[in-house]
């Protein structure tokens, strides 16, 4: 214990409980976001006055170029279930567009097959 009684330190940061920031939830609500999901925000923080400041932040770092979700996990410093719900909540509330990758397993079209098969058919 610090000197004035209090049990933490200067340097722990904000003591803010992660179900405050997902206001209880333990998964996003909406679809499920891949760790390379790509998200890009199509508004402005500024425009929405009852964000959280992570959100603000996460659409902040999203604002000139898409990032994984990963990513914006890393940068905004908050773990990635956290910010998965963060980015879903931000989805839904149509701030930010979200590029799933292909679905393991799943075969790109015909047309893309027979190109590549005529490209290999030519050498």
């Amino acid at each position: 214990m610090s000197d004035n009684g209090r049990w933490y330190g200067d340097e722990s940061g904000p003591m803010v409980r992660l179900y405050a920031l997902t206001k209880g939830r333990a998964r996003p609500a909406g679809e499920y976001l891949d760790v390379i999901a790509l998200v890009l925000a199509s508004t402005r923080p500024e425009y929405d006055l009852t964000l959280s400041p992570e959100q603000a932040t996460i659409l902040e770092l999203c604002r000139d170029r898409a990032l994984s979700v990963a990513e914006v996990a890393a940068r905004a410093a908050l773990p990635l279930n956290v910010a998965r719900i963060l980015i879903a909540d931000l989805l839904d509330a149509g701030h930010i567009r979200v590029t799933q990758p292909n679905p393991p397993g799943r075969l790109p079209n015909d047309q893309i097959l027979r190109e590549v098969l005529d490209g290999l058919r030519a050498l």
